[in-house]
């Protein structure tokens, strides 16, 4: 399997607002060698989705639930084809958003994503023992997923591959991520030995060091 770009080609921590509160997100961007309408397509399609990403059911469409299988579920906010895609992310008792922007870039489309917390959700202890990597991580995952499906046409989730996910190109990966993370949330402003930690933690869940 290649991994030679770590999922995301962008990663920032920024402040953010939703419904007028504080809040915290988790920005990850790539430009994908294709057009808006096809990577909107790879994003939305239930028939593609888990060709890089995992089975989603529900009621696909503006207003609809639906449902990661064994992960989040929600409901969709905002749906503009080829263009803008804003969901409410509900795991295990707590809500956040994910929010997707397509813009055409060169001769590709970026893809923007970004995964807002409220900012109470900072002095929970899973934040404070993982910090941003912990979803980064799991969003590198999903772009490099959605770059080896857009290149072959097929594909199938990283994560799901149980002889990679052992391996030791794996384990790079996971530890890069984590790493580019932590460097992502030193230059948002926090202390630089709290944000590797937190970067050593999610690497060593992921790799189960």
């Amino acid at each position: 399997m290649l991994s030679n770009a770590i999922g995301a080609e962008f990663r920032e921590v920024a402040d953010r607002e939703w419904d007028g509160k504080p809040a915290k997100a988790v920005v990850a961007a790539r430009v994908y060698p294709t057009d808006p309408e096809d990577l909107w397509d790879a994003l939305t399609n239930a028939e593609r989705l888990p060709r890089w990403f995992s089975p989603v059911s529900g009621d696909l469409r503006l207003g609809g639930r639906y449902q990661v299988e064994g992960n989040a579920g929600g409901t969709i906010l905002r749906c503009e084809p080829a263009q803008a895609l804003d969901l409410s992310w509900e795991f295990a008792g707590a809500t956040s958003w994910v929010t997707v922007r397509l813009t055409p870039e060169g001769q590709g489309a970026r893809l923007t994503l970004e995964h807002i917390f409220p900012a109470t959700d900072l002095d929970g202890e899973h934040w404070r023992k993982y910090g941003p990597a912990a979803v980064g991580v799991g969003w590198d995952l999903g772009f490099l997923g959605l770059g080896l499906h857009l290149a072959s046409g097929e594909a199938k989730p990283p994560e799901t591959d149980p002889a990679w996910m052992a391996s030791e190109e794996a384990k790079g990966f996971m530890r890069g991520s984590a790493d580019a993370w932590s460097a992502a949330h030193i230059a948002s402003g926090e202390d630089p030995a709290t944000a590797r930690r937190m970067a050593q933690n999610t690497a060593a869940f992921y790799t189960g060091g």
